[in-house]
């Protein structure tokens, strides 16, 4: 694959992530970036199979980045004490 294939693939998973809601595919997207990037400059020079491995691990890094920062808690609730038209 070429890097404007994974680019592409990275920006169709983060146009998917408007519909769903949880994060669910952006940790894919962010890894399909960087592989993208990194294929780009020409750092590394991958076969197939190692351009899907390396997909797998950042996305798998980018999720657990994204877990971390973005932390939510189950079962949290707003409680609202007052009304705003008070």
């Amino acid at each position: 694959m070429t890097w404007w294939m994974w680019i592409v693939a990275g920006m169709a998973l983060g146009g998917l992530e408007l519909f769903m809601p949880g994060y669910v595919f952006l940790g894919f997207a962010i890894g399909a970036v960087l592989v993208g990037g990194l294929l780009w400059t020409g750092w590394v020079t991958l076969s197939l199979a190692a351009q899907l491995a390396l997909f797998a691990v950042l996305s798998l890094l980018a999720w657990a980045v994204l877990r971390a920062v973005l932390r939510y808690e189950r079962g949290e609730v707003k409680r609202w004490t007052r009304d705003i038209n008070d």
